[in-house]
């Protein structure tokens, strides 16, 4: 759930989502005026040098106010339970992205977003981008409004 106050939420401005992962990065994008997501893009997660160059690139182009990332939670983890793997990668570039570009960055638990994107018909090559569709539309959804 996103973690901000009513002062904290822009009126205005265009938000980049991401779906982390070990190979590949969904991306979406949408903005506080129409709260409404689409998906945008797959950057190849091959490299952290190509990885930050596509997102510079994005960045660069949309030029967004907050940066949101799935965190992938386990629903079976224990309270007080370390943070599997993919959760720490998926915090670890969303902490990267703050460090780089300076933009705030919310955490939206995207437990179950790929499956959802698969049900909803995604193409098996848009799954990804999709994922975080959804991701970002959570994220809007559960602002106040």
């Amino acid at each position: 759930m996103p973690e901000l106050a009513g002062a904290d939420i822009p009126r205005d401005g265009t938000v980049l989502a991401f779906d982390y992962g070990e190979k590949k990065i969904g991306v979406a994008l949408g903005n506080f005026v129409t709260r409404q997501a689409r998906a945008l893009q797959i950057v190849p997660n091959i490299t952290v040098e190509a990885r930050f160059d596509a997102v510079s690139e994005l960045i660069r182009e949309w030029a967004p106010v907050r940066l949101v990332v799935g965190l992938p939670v386990n629903p079976d983890a224990e309270p007080g339970a370390p943070e599997q793997p993919s959760m720490r990668l998926a915090r670890r570039f969303g902490n990267q992205l703050n460090g780089r570009y300076g933009l705030p960055v919310t955490w939206v638990d995207e437990r179950y977003s790929s499956r959802m994107a698969a049900m909803g018909g995604a193409r098996r090559g848009a799954l990804d981008a999709e994922a975080a569709r959804i991701i970002l539309q959570q994220y809007f959804d559960e602002l106040p409004l």
